[in-house]
């Protein structure tokens, strides 16, 4: 049955092997790319000796903030805030504008009585 002309081609062993590492070295890429692309996956170890150790805690971590370094911080965040509210107002135009102010009014120049 498999002498036959028209029986499919035979790989000899070196070829499957070949054929074998190359899946394999494809189903690693693969892997690699999808830990790649989303990073909220947890890495998962087979080692029990792989640890790591806090960054903050340890001894020669540098000091806590002082209060004037924490509200020079919150001050430039709230700068940081209201340049990144003003930059998706410049890029939203067909965003509504919304007002604290109720004496701030304006009227349709379309729909007022004396229009064409």
């Amino acid at each position: 049955y498999f002498d036959r002309p028209s029986a499919p081609e035979r790989l000899d062993a070196d070829e499957a092997e070949e054929i074998a590492r190359s899946l394999q070295d494809a189903a690693d890429l693969k892997k690699g790319a999808v830990r790649y692309a989303h990073p909220e996956h947890g890495v998962e170890t087979e080692d029990d000796a792989a640890t790591a150790r806090c960054y903050f805690d340890r001894p020669s971590a540098p000091d806590r903030l002082d209060a004037d370094e924490a509200e020079e911080i919150a001050r430039t965040l709230e700068d940081a805030k209201a340049l990144k509210k003003g930059a998706v107002q410049y890029a939203h135009p067909e965003l509504s504008v919304e007002t604290e102010d109720d004496a701030a009014t304006a009227r349709c120049f379309f729909d007022r009585p004396s229009a064409p």
